[in-house]
């Protein structure tokens, strides 16, 4: 007789009401691509995490059928892993899954109720059988996720892969397995981007992990323009929504936002088999369409996007028109401050600074500076000298790349006005830079040649609770290096 999972024993995701789907498979914006610390590419291997010595090479099915198996392994974590979904001496079967995907794997009680509170109440609890052999289904749990459960369980082994890991983190919440619940975490943690913030503190949410939420409204607030621009966001569920157009900390223009709100809102129309038009897209915002503040964009962003798209009633429109012209403005339903955004820091790295009429030749040759930080930060620029023969114009390229890898670029010009000051030269977006890993900002710069450079430099600099460390570029052919140069100051939040 099958025996359905009691509901006492599914811990606080579903005792609090939360709503998880039967198969938690992962969204569509969450592809092997979006979640790769490295290339993540969808050939790229498993992360694999082995504390002890790796299981025997032989098939367990097969080494169990071998005479005196037991005798040819040296210890209990090798022979538990021979019964690691194996059928011999089984004495539980699951089957797990729903529709197609259903799978039937053998298991062993002593094994389950060790590893598991929830196992054990189940196995050997008031409530558990006494059957000889138990059947216990489970619908709402995928079979690779469940096997990587076992796997831990039996092995003490953590296979973590792209496809599986917010499933193999449901498993592991649902059963009370801290250890591969907190594996999973940390892998989603050194795969965040922007691309994939918003829907894994969608996820974080379902799931109650505080610290992957955390960050995560890191990088939603520093690159805050591409996670609103990416398609994660329009797979949130709307309680997300409203907790990502309630942050006073998003670093980006209001009409991103609404652009963002708009996208969001037709696909969830598409989610629930509605006609994308205004109407609909307004009943499916509902509320949340009072948080984005259009008081605070310019008149002409609002005159050319929200006020033409008839998700506003034209009483709406009017009353912000009114609020943009009028010296007296009506009561609006919506915010009127700006969204305060990050603050900006800037690390110095020169103790002073000087210039020589032959010092500094600005012709497309390359300075470059190499550091590292003790902290997850985002760069959002370079503070750069500028002329030191009055006010002149550059043309500047500035670029940050990892192991070769460029992963920020501009070309743009900024005007300096003949002082010893630096000049700030943004990227199009915050770049993120991971903790110990030492990275290469470059600057071509092209323009007037008599220009301030530093002195006194320094290797190892704190600058708000962040330690970074420089050291010299083999890319610099200007005379850029740790003790004197350009590229005085790193822009970053924190």
């Amino acid at each position: 007789m099958n025996q359905e999972v009691p509901s006492n024993f599914v811990p606080s995701l579903h005792a609090k009401g939360i709503n998880v789907p039967n198969s938690l498979q992962p969204t569509p914006s969450l592809r092997q691509g979006d979640l790769s610390p490295i290339s993540w590419q969808p050939t790229s291997a498993p992360r694999k995490i082995s504390p002890s010595p790796p299981t025997p090479t032989l098939p367990t099915s097969k080494l169990s059928e071998q005479h005196n198996w037991q005798a040819s392994l040296s210890n209990v974590r090798e022979r538990n892993a021979v019964m690691f979904n194996n059928s011999t001496m089984a004495d539980v079967y699951f089957t797990v899954g729903s529709d197609g995907l259903k799978k039937r794997i053998p298991s062993h009680k002593y094994i389950l109720g060790s590893g598991s509170t929830v196992f054990y109440a189940m196995l050997y609890g008031g409530l558990a059988e006494e059957a000889k052999v138990m059947e216990i289904c489970i619908p709402d749990v995928e079979p690779a996720a469940f096997l990587n459960l076992l796997r831990y369980l039996y092995c003490d082994e953590i296979l973590v892969e792209a496809d599986t890991v917010l499933s193999t983190l449901y498993v592991a919440k649902k059963y009370i397995v801290p250890q591969l619940a907190k594996a999973c975490v940390q892998y989603l943690e050194t795969s965040l981007s922007a691309k994939n913030a918003c829907i894994l503190l969608s996820q974080g949410r379902l799931f109650e992990e505080v610290e992957l939420m955390q960050r995560c409204w890191e990088v939603i607030d520093a690159q805050a323009e591409d996670a609103l621009r990416s398609e994660g966001f329009t797979e949130i569920d709307r309680k997300t929504l409203e907790a990502i157009l309630s942050r006073e900390t998003l670093n980006t223009k209001e009409i991103c936002v609404f652009s963002a709100v708009c996208k969001w809102a037709r696909a969830e129309c598409a989610r629930r088999e509605l006609d994308p038009n205004p109407q609909n897209q307004r009943h499916v915002l509902g509320d949340c369409l009072q948080l984005v503040r259009f008081p605070a964009m310019s008149l002409d962003e609002f005159a050319n996007g929200p006020a033409q798209t008839n998700i506003l009633t034209l009483e709406e429109c009017c009353n912000v028109f009114l609020h943009f012209t009028a010296q007296t403005s009506p009561q609006l339903p919506f915010n009127k401050q700006c969204r305060k955004g990050l603050s900006q820091f800037r690390v110095h790295r020169f103790q002073s600074s000087a210039y020589r009429s032959n010092q500094r030749r600005y012709r497309g040759r390359c300075d470059s500076i190499q550091f590292s930080v003790d902290r997850r930060i985002f760069i959002a620029g370079f503070g750069l000298y500028g002329s030191s023969n009055a006010a002149s114009e550059y043309k500047v390229k500035i670029e940050l790349k990892r192991n070769g890898s460029v992963e920020g670029q501009r070309h743009t010009k900024f005007l300096s006005d003949g002082s010893s000051n630096t000049f700030p030269v943004l990227f199009e977006s915050p770049v993120q830079i991971k903790p110990e890993i030492f990275y290469t900002a470059n600057v071509i710069l092209e323009g007037h040649e008599l220009s301030y450079f530093g002195q006194e430099g320094v290797a190892e600099i704190q600058c708000e609770k962040v330690t970074f460390q420089f050291q010299c570029s083999s890319e610099s052919t200007n005379g850029t290096g740790v003790q004197s140069g350009q590229i005085p100051e790193l822009i970053f939040y924190s």
